[in-house]
């Protein structure tokens, strides 16, 4: 029987009221469930900025690594996470936020197929989301370049599709015309 390995490293010291401050606010931003999806981003850039250190050694060290730099650096062209025309120690600079941005959930509220980030984690989950002709049910789904165009509602799905979109389009005019009321000295 295999056994799957842990995706994510908790904190070292579990109070930290600045970590966990910093946590409060990332877990709101981006709609997340727990802290441990926080965990598994930072693991993420972690082992990246990780791989990067152990190739500059291996290139210290008088190793031929062109090959592995190369496949890597594509790896993160694909997820956004670096430019074509930038360098491979750059990603020594990947953040937690850049790996959170990459989510389909982040990437789905961004678009503006939900409302709020916490329906577009409800729509993913619910399979109401494809991904060209793929359903993805799991919202920390990290996507690439060239699938963030493919990302629409699924068409066997059950939700009514104009009804949603109208109700984003009514509730931003109810705000435009809150905020206009508001502005308006009363009389």
């Amino acid at each position: 029987m295999w056994r799957n390995r842990k995706t994510w490293e908790s904190p070292g010291h579990p109070w930290q009221k600045d970590r966990i401050e910093e946590e409060r606010q990332l877990l709101k931003q981006y709609g997340l469930k727990n802290k441990r999806e926080i965990w598994k981003a930072s693991t993420i850039a972690r082992r990246i900025r990780f791989y990067v250190r152990y190739l500059n050694a291996k290139k210290a060290a008088g190793v031929d690594v062109s090959k592995e730099e190369e496949k890597f650096k594509n790896r993160l062209i694909k997820l956004r996470l670096l430019n074509k025309n930038s360098d491979i120690g750059e990603a020594l600079n990947i953040t937690v936020k850049e790996i959170l941005e990459r989510r389909l959930q982040t990437i789905v509220f961004r678009k503006g197929l939900a409302k709020t980030i916490k329906q577009a984690r409800q729509l993913i989950v619910h399979r109401h989301i494809v991904i060209g002709d793929k359903v993805i049910s799991s919202p920390g789904y990290l996507v690439k370049v060239d699938e963030e165009d493919k990302i629409v509602y699924n068409p066997y799905s059950n939700i009514d599709k104009e009804k949603l979109l109208n109700q984003n389009i009514n509730k931003e005019e109810n705000k435009e015309s809150t905020v206009q009321e508001v502005n308006q000295p009363s009389q």
